[in-house]
């Protein structure tokens, strides 16, 4: 039986979450403004970082302390070879990584404005080819795991699959609704913890944008299993467990440099504290705690925080993982 099951985790092993993962290599271009249709703007630099959601939260459950493995497809090229190594020094196993000699790596471009907003677009390239054969292969991963986090940057049979393995082992599934997609019916229902932005929340529910977001999260989310996580970006995180009323959490006060990743680095967190056993909203003051972190800091895999990072900003070492 699996941690997930049991609410605890064994004293003998680290917390493990199992990520089916998109990779994209990230060019992140820096500008005052995002150009609009037609126009040119001179851009203030130019740098490059591997990322991808999935990736992204592998790295931040990883660096919040938890055993992680990954599942995916990278091209068979130099961007591959980069996302590699870097799962290999951070010590996350990548046995379900498969080579893909048809597609290239995934790339993203974003466009970061010098506020710290951004906007994103990506192109899947062999992230397209994850099939839920490639999930069947690694089901042995994702039952051994305390939870699974997934998002919607791969094909959905594939996400389904991973989902419903999860599911029938008793592993926790926390499903973060990125890039917006409606929901199949099944796939939502058998999700424990759903982590959208505002953004994707209105999406999902088809409200508008004048209805106060914890109307829209109530409105929608009664009588559903689970809990339901939304993110608020400077305004924090309304969370909503059971029949309980929705709970806002602040946000820390920080200067933001560089939003990418924010979400991500939220959503590993709070899948390794999860699957450490911590209460949800335990959870979610930690994970909120190293978007705070990450936000201050560029990139998105590479600014995620370690747990000593989020101790100290907490002001407390309790709640460190092994």
């Amino acid at each position: 039986m699996s941690a997930a099951t049991t609410g605890t985790t064994p004293t003998d092993a680290a917390p493990r979450v199992c990520v089916l993962a998109s990779f994209m290599y990230d060019l992140v271009v820096t500008a005052p403004v995002r150009p609009g249709p037609g126009e040119t703007v001179v851009g203030s630099s130019f740098e490059t970082f591997v990322g991808g959601k999935g990736f992204n939260q592998a790295v931040a459950a990883r660096r919040a302390g938890a055993e992680v493995g990954v599942i995916g497809r990278l091209g068979d090229d130099s961007f591959g070879e980069e996302f590699r190594a870097f799962l290999h020094a951070e010590g996350i196993a990548a046995d379900h990584v498969l080579a893909d000699a048809g597609s290239g790596t995934g790339v993203g471009l974003p466009v970061v404005e010098d506020g710290g907003q951004n906007s994103i677009v990506i192109v899947p390239r062999a992230n397209l080819h994850v099939t839920r054969h490639d999930v069947a292969a690694a089901s042995g991963a994702i039952a051994g795991a305390d939870v699974l986090l997934v998002q919607l940057e791969l094909p959905m049979p594939a996400t389904l699959a991973a989902v419903r393995i999860a599911h029938g082992s008793g592993v926790r599934v926390v499903l973060n609704p990125a890039p917006y997609q409606e929901l199949p019916a099944d796939l939502l229902a058998m999700v424990d913890v759903l982590v959208p932005n505002e953004v994707e929340l209105r999406q999902l529910a088809h409200a508008d944008a004048d209805t106060p977001v914890a109307d829209v999260a109530t409105a929608w989310w009664q009588g559903r299993p689970g809990a339901l996580v939304v993110t608020l970006g400077s305004e924090g995180v309304l969370l909503l467990e059971g029949d309980a009323a929705p709970e806002h959490v602040p946000a820390l006060a920080v200067d933001a440099v560089d939003t990418i990743g924010a979400g991500d680095t939220f959503c590993g967190n709070l899948g390794a504290r999860l699957a450490a056993g911590d209460p949800l909203r335990e959870a979610v003051l930690r994970a909120n705690a190293a978007a705070a972190l990450s936000v201050q800091r560029h990139g998105g895999a590479p600014s995620a925080p370690r747990v000593d990072e989020v101790d100290h900003l907490l002001g407390r070492t309790d709640h460190a993982l092994a």
